[in-house]
């Protein structure tokens, strides 16, 4: 996929619409915004990213976000905030995909990086 070089993007509308896993849009120098779809029962999978920050704009869906020790509820129009160096998963506990758009501090993935499912992107 080639990234976009739109610096103005209707990002929700993208997000509703995007049906893979990970699929980054835009890739900075300090940022880099991703598109994700996690199917009912799925999740991202635990990690923790060192030095870099990520904020994760849920646009569709419920599920529930562990973010350290603390579990929180999900949904449309939440923002999950997961500092540098601190464990997080999120899980899709609703019916319908969980969809969101996120961002990383500085970029986590390759530019142009895309993956269909999860399994994609754990190989």
């Amino acid at each position: 996929m080639t990234e976009t070089p739109k610096l103005t993007l209707p990002v929700v509308e993208l997000a509703r619409a995007n049906d893979e896993f990970r699929k980054v849009l835009w890739t900075g120098e300090q940022t880099q915004l991703v598109l994700m779809a996690i199917p009912e029962g799925g999740e991202i999978g635990g990690e923790v990213h060192e030095g870099h920050d990520q904020l994760l704009y849920f646009v569709a869906g419920s599920g529930v976000a562990k973010i350290g020790e603390t579990e929180t509820e999900i949904a449309d129009g939440d923002v999950s905030i997961v500092p540098s160096g601190v464990f997080h998963n999120f899980r899709n506990t609703g019916s319908g995909m969980l969809k969101l758009f996120t961002t990383y501090s500085p970029p986590e993935h390759e530019p142009g990086t895309e993956h269909e499912t999860k399994a994609d992107a754990d190989e």
